[in-house]
């Protein structure tokens, strides 16, 4: 990809007056935040993962969690009051989302999701998210998550 795509995630950015930067890298299967973090010259931990999750009834919800951090879903579960959370199969996150898993952006879902954040990447000075698009990340100043998003803090990251 050598053009910077227009997403529905770049187009809510804009229509938000957030400001952001674009970056674009070569996107590899399976490489996930590690190789954004490489390409890009960042720290992984201020890679964002977005996680497209389901409750025991399949109700959808997304995580933004740190690269380096995985979910833990026993804990996500107590803390949103569900019985029991798991990761969504790809087919389901990317219609519930409407991005291509590797290419999930919180920002203009196709639903609307809520979105649950690992509390500890508001306190970063900046993020690196998917913009929408497999190899595409933007960087922003991490309040505009709050400021877009209707997000819920959570304490739920664990070693990778």
């Amino acid at each position: 990809m050598s053009k910077v795509p227009s997403t529905p995630a770049t187009r809510l950015l804009k229509a938000k007056g957030i400001p952001y930067t674009e970056h674009l890298y070569r996107y590899e299967d399976k490489g996930g935040t590690r190789v954004c973090a490489r390409e890009l010259g960042v720290d992984e931990h201020a890679v964002i993962k977005t996680l497209v999750m389901e409750d025991e009834t399949g109700r959808p919800l997304i995580v933004l969690m740190h690269g380096d951090r995985s979910v833990s879903t026993k804990a996500l579960a107590r803390q949103i009051g569900a019985k029991a959370v798991q990761p969504c199969k790809p087919e389901v996150a990317d219609r519930h989302s409407g991005y291509q898993v590797g290419g999930t952006s919180p920002f203009g879902t196709r639903k609307a999701l809520p979105v649950h954040v690992e509390r500890s990447i508001l306190d970063l000075p900046r993020i690196w998210i998917n913009g929408g698009a497999r190899g595409f990340l933007v960087g922003l100043d991490p309040s505009a998550l709050s400021a877009v998003l209707d997000l819920r803090s959570v304490e739920v990251a664990q070693p990778d």
